[in-house]
């Protein structure tokens, strides 16, 4: 037996709005602008000669590590606290032992 779905009805309501593609828009921006930053900073900056004046647009070589590192650790602490409060909003009482 095969179902046939009607793909019209699922799909319709649950396109994104205006704003929605307007914070997305903004978001892959930011993603790419942070993307093309780093790049330049980690891959091309050490091949530049240190009076250069693209120098003066960077930080030091040493935040090249601690950011990320800083920042993936702040990522792993949120989303193992939301994990942990899900866990503990939807846990189920004991039950009693007679």
């Amino acid at each position: 037996v095969v179902e046939v779905v009607d793909l019209e009805g699922a799909v319709e309501g649950t396109l994104a709005t205006g704003a929605d593609q307007v914070v997305g828009m903004g978001l892959v921006g930011f993603s790419l602008v942070v993307f093309t930053y780093y790049t330049i900073w980690v891959i091309v900056l050490p091949f530049v000669d240190s009076s250069h004046i693209l120098h003066s647009y960077f930080l030091a070589r040493e935040y090249a590590v601690i950011l990320p590192a800083v920042a993936g650790l702040l990522l792993v602490l949120l989303v193992g606290t939301f994990v942990a409060m899900v866990m503990w909003k939807n846990r189920k009482p004991a039950k009693k032992i007679d």
